[in-house]
C-alpha cells in the first residue's frame, strides 16, 4: 500500500503536471502532538483531528511549480491543492504548508 507521501506525489503530478514538486515530511518535528491531541480528545474537545498512532505522515511541506497556477490567486491555488488531496487531509494529514508558483514566478524567486 502506498504511503501518504507517495499518494500525494501521484495525485499532485496527475492534477498539475508540475515542473518541479518537492514534498517534505516534517512529522518528526511534531512528535509531542500525539499526547496533546489524545488528551484533548479524552476531555471531549474535538475528535482528535489527527492520528495518534505514532505512524507519522501528518505534517508536510509542499513546493509545487506548475503552469496550472497561472492567473490564479494564492488562495485559489491552495484550494486547488487541498481539493486534490482531500482524502489524505481527511484521513491523516494534520498540517500542510504550501508554496505554489508558476514557472515564471519560480524563475524570479
Amino acid at each position: 500500500m502506498p504511503t501518504i507521501r507517495e499518494r500525494m506525489e501521484r495525485k499532485l503530478t496527475d492534477a498539475f503536471a508540475p515542473v518541479t514538486l518537492e514534498i517534505k515530511d516534517d512529522s518528526h518535528k511534531h512528535a509531542g502532538h500525539a499526547d496533546r491531541i489524545a488528551a484533548l480528545k479524552d476531555q471531549g474537545q474535538g475528535d482528535g483531528h489527527a492520528p495518534i498512532d505514532g505512524g507519522g505522515e501528518t505534517h508536510f511541506r509542499v513546493a509545487i511549480v506548475s503552469d496550472a497556477f497561472e492567473g490564479k490567486s494564492r488562495v485559489q491555488r491552495q484550494r486547488m491543492v487541498f481539493d486534490t488531496l482531500k482524502e489524505e487531509l481527511q484521513e491523516r494529514i494534520h498540517a500542510l504548508q504550501l508554496k505554489t508558483m508558476t514557472p515564471e514566478e519560480a524563475r524570479t524567486e
